[in-house]
């Protein structure tokens, strides 16, 4: 339990970092959100008048203090476009891009684990030189790149199933295919590298002179163990995954968290940047903590550690 205090300890500078670095980069980006929103024929009189109802006529370091009092509250402001509060227009996404991410992460390891456990048990053989291949190729696989190549091949040639949207399970897999291929090559690979590491291991070479058979001993003795540095390797995945889907959600028009921050920035909607941001910043830690705890279910003595 004071692991896991000292942890959420932790999360509050963390939290402050990313508002501070957050606000401080928004508000060099050039153009005026006051005069994006009031439009191209609006007087300066009506611009300025704007500026001073959002509160943009502040010094910025007023401006931040008002941030930040609103966030110890509970606030996250209105959307500077929509005029709803961020909160809302946050929920309204964030559940697609978990969607989205967690079903990336499922492609990662349901694809990964067995290619690498298998590399690893035909270590140097052509099952492990083709896994390597794979495994290139979907780290070095841009993901607007991959996500057309699939569209096109399975949407458009086959049609198999629908390109873009999100009215049914059809339209999650194009999605986490694309988003999953890279954090699935990075699995297989830990996987791989960990397995071997394991099985060179001297009690691996006890349970084999014993006379165990060779799948008993891979998914008994070894495998358990060498799923520490992979566990981590997934928890970071998911988060990286949902803070990374915003290729994927433009390519495949996903109504998530991705495209509200593509439009917000188009439109200077500071509120709502600063509220995605920081809630990718929470779910990323939490995630991480996650992990953490995760680690003592695998291997007790990490447990007795902590």
């Amino acid at each position: 339990m004071s692991f896991v205090l000292r942890r959420l300890a932790s999360l509050i500078p963390v939290l402050f970092g990313v508002t501070l670095v957050t606000f401080s980069l928004l508000h060099l980006i050039p153009g005026d959100p006051a005069q994006i929103l009031a439009g191209a024929d609006a007087s300066a009189t009506d611009i300025e008048a704007l500026r001073r109802e959002m509160g943009l006529d502040l010094p910025v370091w007023r401006q931040y203090l008002r941030y930040v009092y609103g966030l110890c509250t509970g606030d996250l402001g209105r959307s500077i476009s929509t005029g709803r509060p961020v909160a809302d227009e946050l929920m309204d996404r964030f559940p697609n891009t978990v969607i989205l991410a967690v079903a990336g992460v499922g492609v990662a390891v349901i694809a990964g684990f067995p290619a690498g456990i298998v590399a690893a048990i035909r270590a140097r053989s052509v099952l492990d030189h083709a896994s390597t291949v794979i495994a290139l190729l979907g780290v070095s696989a841009p993901a607007f790149w991959l996500g057309f190549v699939l569209m096109m091949v399975f949407a458009v040639w086959l049609d198999w199933l629908p390109s873009t949207g999100y009215q049914s399970a059809a339209h999650l897999v194009l999605p986490a295919i694309t988003l999953g291929a890279g954090a699935m090559a990075i699995v297989a690979r830990m996987t791989r590298s960990s397995l071997l590491e394991v099985l060179r291991q001297d009690y691996v070479r006890t349970a084999r002179a014993k006379g165990l058979r060779e799948s008993w001993v891979v998914l008994k003795h070894a495998l358990r163990n060498a799923l520490i540095p992979t566990t981590t390797v997934v928890g970071l995945s998911f988060g990286s995954l949902l803070g990374g889907a915003v290729l994927t959600e433009m390519v495949f028009a996903w109504p998530g968290l991705g495209r509200l921050i593509v439009y917000a920035i188009g439109v200077r909607d500071f509120p709502v940047i600063q509220g995605a941001v920081l809630l990718l910043a929470v779910v990323f830690v939490l995630v991480n903590l996650g992990v953490d705890l995760l680690y003592g279910l695998i291997d007790p003595r990490v447990r007795v550690k902590k």
